[in-house]
C-alpha cells in the first residue's frame, strides 16, 4: 500500500505538468480550433531560458521564472499575430502546416541558442519529507502546489472575469460574441499569451524535476493532446482530470511493471476510456 501511495504522489506531480500543458492546448483549440503543436517546444524554450538566467546570468530562481513568464506572454501574442492570424479564415490544413512549421522553427531556435546538452534547472529545494512512510521531496511538493494554484487561477479567470467570459463566448459562438461587442481580434492574443505562460510554467517544472533536452517538447505536446482526448476536448475540468489520470497511470506503470512500458500502458488506458466514452471523461456528447 505504501508503494502504491508513493507512486500516486509521484504521478500527481507529473500529472500537474500534463494539466498545465493541456490547459494551454485546450484554450487554443477551444477558441481557434488550432492544434498548436509548437506548444511543447515553446514550453521547453521557457525551461531553457529559466536555466540560462539562473546558471548563466546568476538570477534568483523566482526572478528567472518571472522573466521567462513575461517572455512567454510576448512570444504567445507574437505567434498568434504573425503565424496563425494570417491563416485564420483559410482552410484548416493551412493552420496545421503552420503549426508543424512553428514546431521545427522553435526546436531549431532552442538548439541554436541553448545547445543540444541536457540541462537541469538548479534549485535549493533539496529536503525530503516522510509522511507515513511515503517520501515527498520538497521540489515535488512545490511543483504540486504551484500546479494547483495555477489551475485554480485559470479556473477563476475563465469563470469569473469579463475577459474569461468573453473567451467562453467566442468559444461557444463567435458571431454572437461579435454582436455582443466582444473584440474577437483581441481575444486570440489573450488566449495565446495565457496558453504560452502556462506552457512556460510546465517547462520550468519539467526542467526542475527531470531535465530539458532536444525532442522533449514534442513528446510533451503529444501527452498534452492525449490528456485533451482523455478528459474531453475544450473542457478545463476534463484537462485537470485527464492530466492527473495520465500522470498517475504512468507512475503506477513505471513503479510496478517497467518504465519502458509506462507510455504504452497510459495510452492503452486512454484508448479504453475512448471506447467506453468517446467524448472523453468530462466532454459533452
Amino acid at each position: 500500500m505504501i508503494e502504491i501511495l508513493q507512486q500516486i504522489v509521484n504521478g500527481v506531480a507529473i500529472g500537474g505538468v500534463y494539466v498545465l500543458i493541456a490547459l494551454g492546448l485546450t484554450t487554443v483549440f477551444g477558441i481557434l480550433g488550432i492544434a498548436h503543436f509548437a506548444h511543447g517546444s515553446v514550453s521547453m524554450f521557457g525551461g531553457y531560458l529559466t536555466f540560462f538566467l539562473v546558471s548563466g546570468m546568476g538570477f534568483p530562481l523566482l526572478l528567472a521564472i518571472l522573466v521567462a513568464l513575461l517572455t512567454g506572454l510576448v512570444i504567445g501574442m507574437a505567434i498568434e499575430f504573425l503565424a496563425y492570424r494570417p491563416v485564420r479564415n483559410a482552410n484548416h490544413i493551412n493552420a496545421f502546416i503552420v503549426a508543424l512549421g512553428l514546431t521545427m522553427m522553435v526546436e531549431g531556435l532552442n538548439l541554436e541558442f541553448f545547445g543540444h546538452e541536457q540541462v537541469v534547472i538548479p534549485t535549493d529545494l533539496g529536503r525530503v519529507f516522510n509522511i507515513g512512510g511515503v517520501t515527498l521531496p520538497e521540489l515535488r511538493l512545490y511543483v504540486i502546489l504551484a500546479a494547483a494554484l495555477l489551475i485554480l487561477a485559470m479556473t477563476i479567470f475563465v469563470e469569473k472575469t469579463k475577459t474569461g467570459q468573453a473567451i467562453r463566448a467566442v468559444a461557444e459562438n463567435r458571431d454572437a460574441a461579435i454582436l455582443m461587442g466582444v473584440n474577437v481580434n483581441t481575444i486570440p492574443l489573450v488566449v495565446f499569451a495565457i496558453s504560452t505562460a502556462l506552457g512556460v510554467c510546465a517547462g520550468v517544472m519539467v526542467g526542475s524535476l527531470f531535465a530539458i533536452a532536444p525532442g522533449i517538447g514534442e513528446g510533451l505536446v503529444v501527452k498534452g493532446f492525449a490528456v485533451l482526448i482523455l478528459g474531453g476536448l475544450g473542457s478545463i475540468p476534463g484537462a485537470v482530470v485527464g492530466g492527473l489520470v495520465l500522470g498517475i497511470t504512468e507512475a503506477l506503470a513505471a513503479g510496478f511493471i517497467s518504465s519502458a512500458y509506462k507510455d504504452v500502458i497510459a495510452f492503452v488506458v486512454m484508448i479504453t476510456v475512448l471506447l467506453v466514452r468517446p467524448q472523453g471523461l468530462m466532454g459533452k456528447a
